[in-house]
């Protein structure tokens, strides 16, 4: 990635999560993070600044039940696994935080899996 282009990669990030804030009205944010081999989410809790939970294909259960870790396969399965861990820690209601990705393919897997796993957003 050239140094204008990842500027500009930086500046969207930046964009998005200034507007999921003023929008949140005090709701943890479920962040996602794609690389080129592994698909991870945290639900972040921006007033205390802590983690609340977080899944990744990089996760035990998952790796090994996966065939890869960059599909939007792995991204459905990480999306059920952070909805779970989400519901133990007593959170329903998140704001998605896509990042500067555009929301399709793996992102919206993820995000369907969460939906469907009763996180609220």
């Amino acid at each position: 990635m050239s140094e204008n282009a990842k500027s500009l990669f930086l500046r969207r990030r930046k964009r998005m999560r200034v507007h999921l804030r003023r929008a949140a009205n005090n709701r943890p944010r479920l962040s996602v993070f794609r690389s080129s081999k592994h698909i991870y989410a945290q639900i972040i809790d921006d007033s205390a600044g802590r983690t609340v939970a977080a899944a990744s294909t990089l996760d035990g259960g998952l790796r090994g039940s996966l065939r890869i870790g960059a599909d939007r396969a792995a991204a459905s399965a990480v999306g059920k696994l952070i909805a779970e861990r989400a519901k133990a820690a007593g959170i329903e209601r998140v704001v998605f935080d896509r990042g500067a990705y555009l929301f399709h393919g793996r992102v919206k897997a993820l995000a369907d899996a969460a939906r469907e796993g009763g996180l609220d957003f």
